[in-house]
Formats: structure tokens, sequence, C-alpha cells
């Protein structure tokens, strides 16, 4: 069955560089950034990963924990990992799960699930593998973003659509295109004006079904 938004991340066990986790345990109460890629010692990855090691202390701020995950094995991740301090200057903090026979991968749609990979796969082979989700506390998936090979992450948007989710989450609000925190938020058109009015006082109204309204201190 294929994932969607809203649908319960699939649970499973596995290595990681930080020993073996429970994925749902590791998500505890809070949200998770589940990150894949295609192979390790690959240049597009290295910076990718460097990038959200620095950015580990903000992520935890919004009470996030990272996790990687790649078709190679352990050992093969600490090693790679010395590279992604090497580029980037920090040393990484949260675990790369282990995936070498793409259970994870197959669990989480990643590759279709009759997908054969000989001995000595290329990152061409295990192109596919790299998607990110945001999971929350609930263990739902809330945001699933997949890039291609050629093209890096953009962190800045896992982190602003992160604060949305957050921002967001079991509110009656949505964020419009580009919305930054601190920006106004959408009242749902479940409220009607009169009740959002009454809640959250004077609306922007430019349209009568786009109500804006300041972010709740």
């Amino acid at each position: 069955m294929s994932l969607r938004i809203n649908s319960i991340a699939p649970d499973f066990t596995a290595e990681t560089t930080k020993g073996t986790i429970n994925f749902h345990d590791y998500i505890g109460d809070g949200y998770v950034v589940l990150f894949s890629h295609p192979k390790d010692f690959t240049p597009v990855c290295t910076t990718e990963f460097s990038a959200a090691t620095k950015l580990t202390e903000e992520f935890a701020k919004r009470n996030t924990k990272l996790a990687g995950i790649s078709v190679d094995g352990v050992e093969d991740h600490h090693k790679w990992m010395e590279d992604v301090k090497t580029y980037g200057g920090t040393e990484m903090s949260f675990p790369i799960i282990a995936d070498e026979d793409l259970e994870i991968a197959k669990l989480y749609d990643m590759l279709p699930a009759e997908a054969y990979l000989p001995d000595g796969r290329t990152p061409a082979d295990t192109a596919t593998v790299r998607t990110t989700f945001i999971i929350g506390p609930d263990k739902k998936i809330r945001v699933m973003l997949i890039y291609p090979m050629s093209v890096g992450r953009n962190f800045d948007e896992i982190m602003r659509a992160l604060d949305a989710v957050r921002q967001t989450d079991g509110q009656p609000f949505a964020t419009p295109a580009d919305w930054r925190p601190g920006d106004d938020l959408i009242v749902a058109l479940s409220m009607s004006t009169e009740d959002a009015q009454a809640k959250f006082g004077k609306l922007d109204i430019p349209l009568p079904y786009i109500r804006k309204t300041q972010a709740p201190q």
C-alpha cells in the first residue's frame, strides 16, 4: 500500500550508527525528519548530511530528531561519517540506518516491491531511494519530499515545512505560500468568519475565503 500524508509511518527495527533502534520508539513524543540517500561516499549526499548535521541543534529546539538511511551497511556509514565531518567541519550526532536488503526502502515505498539490485550496485541503481519524510509525535507522516539525484535537498525548506507543520498542528490554521515563522496564518475554512473574529480578533480578509490572522503567541 502506498504511503500518503497522514499514513502511519511504518515501524521497523534496524541497525544504525547509534546501535539498534526501534523507529517508533525513536520518534517518541516529538517529530522526526527521516531522509534517505542512494549510497555512501557520494557527492550530493555528503553535502546534504553536512548541512543536516549543522542544523541538528535547530531541529532539537523544535523537538525534532533527525535520522538518515542508506542502502549501505553500518561499517560503511561510520567511515562515510568521517568524510561528512571533513567536508562540513561538524561531527554527526544523529543515526544513519543501514538498509542493505532494501527492506525499509520497500516498506516506505521508496522502491518498487519487485526491485532487484545487483551486487556492485551503483547510486544510479538506487536513485529512487532519496526521499524525505517529516513524521509527527502521533507517528503520522506529515510531509513527503522526493528529490532527483542531481538536485540537493533544500534544508531551509525542510525546516520551514517543519515549522509550518508544528504551527498548524491541531489548530484551525493553514500557512500561505512562502510562509515563515511570525508571518500571518490563514484561518481554516472549517471555522466561520464570525467565530474566527471572536477568537482571534481583527482579520485581514482579501477574499471571502482567505482570512488572515496573526499567529498566537
